[in-house]
């Protein structure tokens, strides 16, 4: 080691948390009879030396309510608190403990704080922000938790699962964790470089989830205050500069490359049989669109000619009627022009009547990217997708008659899919920053005077793809294909120079050619059709790391000041020097990074962990700063505790349920919360822990709550991200056509966990509770009091509808009388029955409501959100207003 590294070791001595944990032994307390296990003893001891003692315990249905909120974040329900108060026994308690341990929904409740460390998403991030498939590592992390498996093997299999012998597709899924970063899809971007970004945020991340400090600092020069230099900072790097990836080109546009890492396909066996059978005629069909023939050979001759031929004279044609079925409006200019304005529709049929004044042998559409928009199209880039072109024709006289057109060619693209039978495909999709054109021949020519009716439809998948300005020509030239140009990438760089350019120029011109050969229709066709059958399946993906092929050890460009644009000498893998060494067994890739995380030497990866435990049950951690264990963190409030906790959890082999169990079983978290004069005097903040743990539900436990107190909570764990109820317009982005489709049935009352997260416009209703917008790694949530938060559980038309269900349930549960609904009510949010005064209260309160109501029918409709009043809705909406304020009371959103 040279001097730099010697200086660190030396500073990393000085402190605390650089300096590997020692099991000591629970210090003597006067209460021994108030000790449940050596928490309360470290806890106690404490409280005593500071002269408090420790609080009562707290009542059992609020103790049932906090054990059950901490271990599977939804409230007990009335059966459960009944059976806890009738079971005298005494080992109660801990039996409701493993139960909660071994629910399905233990899982969940553990999934929520490593999503927000892992800063998962289902969208990229950025301007476009595009949809991501993630949720398969979603479903791993929760089955994990459930599994109960050791912290070290959790950490191994999302640091390099894909690195283990024979991998499982498990395993491989776990490695999402890693692929949890933003992805920049944005026009301009310097591709290696928003992948370097990605590499910065997973050096950031791990070292923020598993080593609690601020490594990030290091990224620009040696850290100012923990010791960590710059060099340590690339090491680190480099053991994920080694994964897979590529430069994918998405389109003709620069804007459209961006960095591709892998995917797993997970199919069932039904799914992977079906997708084998249909990728195999696919492969037979595709063999049949590039086979060399002669009769395809002399097809691409004549076209060739026809295509190189005199250019036809072409008559603009003015509409005499332009409609939108969309809404939009369609003006004519005096040369034929038509120009959308107004609505643009996510599907839009444009109808337009014109003249013909000659015999008409082809029409031309000229998909023009004029001023003002300088763009074809009216997507948000231009583009536009034309999926059906109809003509009918019209004697003087006569009846419309459709034509049938039995040729289309464009100069990019294929101009075919918009008159044959395929209603999903459509020409477009070309650069949108020029005109495009495109020419159909009708089989037979339309006769002079006939009144033509032409309808431009554009009903992709693609919302907004229509067109912007165009105009329409006719010709009657037999020949209508000359001068109709080539793409423009078979004309790049001028005439072919040598031999070798003008082979390769004549390979991509058959290979054009068979791309619109009609002959080849039908079998085009049936490819488009096979492949929507391919996705149809709906195969589920995972992101996933994959390490590079060939063993090299990897390494990165030091960047000086931090710059991308700025590389210095290669570095090494390597972990930092203040820290121990790799292990002895491990190898310096991410496999060997994660044992390293992991080994019992690293004094840092368990006492973050339990740190992390214990901030999630009482709302702060030994160490406050549960993100910076370094010099400018905060000091632990019992660092003997923490040490003895980091040691105890190495004693379990890692496993966490042990854990957990050991903390809500002490006497500490048992405690009630009722803070005295002497206590918010002395310890307002809990810090010293002489009181129970006291704070607002999180986010998703808010609406959980809610849900589950009407009933109306689904219970499914796992599977897709979904859609339940959001305003209008939060995700009005002028860089996507992406819409918010509110989800039905359960899916629409699926737990929080489960709802779609879009990095720039998160879900409000978490938002408001201080859920983040997991663009980056989040070791703490801020808790904030705002008066949005009630506005949200009294007016959100989820939380509305919750309280009507909540009525409801009063109502149809409580028995005869309102004295016992009420109870009821009250019961299933706060998990206790209401004392004397809050039940007349309620009561009354019920009373007024309902006299309301009963004067008010429409306000009673209103209430329900049903049309007409019925014998029994002036009752049945004073319940629900109940049911409004108890989902508002401080003590249903307090745990």
């Amino acid at each position: 080691p040279g001097p730099d590294d010697r200086a660190a070791e030396a500073a990393s001595k000085r402190h605390w948390a650089y300096v590997r944990p020692v099991r000591p032994d629970p210090p003597p307390v006067k209460r021994k009879r108030w000790v449940r296990n050596p928490v309360d003893a470290f806890v106690l001891a404490r409280l005593e030396k500071e002269g408090l003692t420790a609080s009562p315990p707290a009542s059992k249905e609020t103790l049932l309510r906090r054990v059950t909120f901490d271990l599977i974040g939804l409230p007990p329900t009335p059966d459960e608190v009944d059976a806890f108060l009738a079971d005298e026994s005494a080992d109660a308690y801990e039996k409701v403990v493993d139960r909660l341990l071994a629910s399905p929904h233990y899982g969940e409740r553990q999934a929520r704080p490593w999503l927000d460390l892992a800063r998962y998403a289902d969208t990229h991030g950025y301007e476009k922000d595009n949809r991501r498939t993630a949720w398969k590592w979603r479903d791993w992390v929760i089955a994990a938790f459930n599994a109960d498996m050791p912290f070290r093997q959790f950490t191994i299999e999302q640091m390099a699962g894909d690195m283990l012998k024979d991998a499982t597709a498990d395993q491989q899924v776990a490695t999402g964790f890693h692929r949890n970063t933003l992805l920049n899809q944005e026009g301009g971007i310097d591709v290696e470089e928003a992948r370097w970004e990605t590499l910065v945020d997973r050096v950031n991340t791990t070292a923020t989830v598993w080593l609690g400090s601020t490594i990030a600092c290091a990224q620009c020069h040696d850290h100012k205050f923990d010791p960590f230099s710059q060099k340590d900072y690339y090491r680190l790097l480099a053991f994920f500069d080694n994964g897979e990836y590529q430069i994918k080109n998405q389109g003709p546009r620069v804007m459209d490359n961006w960095i591709i890492e892998p995917e797993l396909e997970l199919p069932t066996p039904e799914q992977a049989s079906r997708k084998k059978a249909l990728e195999a005629q696919v492969a037979r069909l595709q063999a049949r669109l590039e086979a060399d023939t002669p009769a395809l050979a002399a097809a691409q001759a004549r076209w060739e000619r026809e295509r190189a031929g005199t250019a036809p004279r072409w008559t603009a044609l003015r509409p005499t009627k332009a409609a939108s079925r969309g809404g939009a409006s369609l003006e004519v200019a005096r040369d034929g022009t038509v120009t959308a304005a107004g609505a643009n529709a996510d599907k839009d049929v444009y109808t337009l009547v014109v003249q013909a004044r000659a015999p008409i042998s082809a029409l031309r559409l000229e998909a023009l990217a004029d001023p003002p928009r300088a763009s074809p199209g009216r997507s948000e880039y231009g583009d536009f997708t034309l999926t059906r072109f109809t003509v009918k024709a019209r004697a003087a006289g006569g009846a419309d008659a459709a034509v049938a057109l039995r040729r289309a060619e464009a100069d990019e693209g294929d101009a075919a899919a918009a008159i044959d039978d395929d209603v999903e495909s459509g020409w477009g999709g070309a650069d949108p920053t020029r005109s495009q054109t495109a020419v159909f021949q009708p089989a037979e020519p339309i006769p002079a005077g006939a009144t033509l009716t032409i309808t431009l439809a554009h009903e992709s998948a693609q919302p907004r793809h229509n067109l912007g300005r165009f105009r329409l020509s006719m010709t009657s030239a037999a020949n209508p294909w000359g001068g109709l140009p080539l793409p423009e990438r078979l004309g790049a760089g001028g005439p072919p120079k040598t031999p070798d350019d003008a082979r390769k120029h004549r390979d991509a011109l058959s290979a054009y050619y068979r791309s619109i050969a009609p002959a080849l229709a039908p079998d085009r066709q049936k490819v488009r059709a096979l492949r929507r059958d391919l996705g149809a399946l709906a195969i589920p993906t995972a992101m996933v790391l994959r390490e590079r092929p060939g063993g090299q050890r990897p390494s990165t460009p030091f960047r000086v000041r931090g710059s991308y644009l700025s590389p210095g000498d290669r570095v090494y893998a390597g972990v930092p020097a203040a820290l121990p060494p790799l292990p002895e067994q491990a190898m310096p890739n991410r496999l060997g990074l994660a044992l390293w995380l992991t080994d019992d030497a690293n004094p840092l990866t368990a006492r973050v962990t339990v740190n992390r435990i214990w901030e999630q049950y009482f709302g702060r951690g030994l160490v406050e700063t549960s993100e910076d264990f370094g010099t400018q963190g905060e000091r632990p409030t019992h660092p003997e505790l923490l040490d003895w906790l980091a040691t105890e959890f190495h004693r379990l082999d890692t496993r966490l349920k042990p854990l957990h169990r050991l903390i809500v079983t002490s006497s500490t978290y048992r405690q009630s919360s009722r803070v005295t004069r002497q206590l918010r005097e002395t310890d307002p903040y809990n810090r010293l822990l002489a009181r129970g743990p006291r704070f607002r539900l999180e986010a998703e436990m808010v609406r959980d709550l809610a849900l589950a107190a009407g009933g109306l909570l689904s219970r499914k764990v796992g599977g897709p991200s979904v859609f339940p109820y959001q305003p209008e317009g939060i995700w009005d982005n002028p860089y996507s056509d992406d819409r918010w489709t509110e989800s039905t049935g359960e899916d629409a009352h699926r737990r929080g966990l489960y709802t779609f997260i879009r990095r720039t416009a998160p879900y409000p209703t978490l938002t408001v509770f201080d859920a983040p917008s997991r663009e980056f790694c989040t070791a703490r949530r801020v808790r904030t009091n705002t008066p949005l938060q009630a506005l949200t559980t009294l007016n959100d038309p989820a939380f509305f509808e919750a309280a009507r269900a909540l009525g409801a349930r009063a109502l149809r549960e409580g028995g005869e009388g309102d004295d016992k609904r009420a109870t009821h009510a009250f019961r299933l949010v706060t998990a206790r029955a209401p004392e004397a005064e809050e039940l007349s209260t309620l009561l009354a309160y019920h009373a007024r409501e309902r006299a309301r109501f009963e004067k008010d029918g429409e306000a009673a409709c209103r209430v329900l959100g049903e049309p007409r009043a019925t014998a029994d809705a002036a009752d049945r909406a004073a319940w629900t207003m109940v049911g409004n304020v108890l989902l508002n009371l401080d003590e249903t959103l307090t745990k």
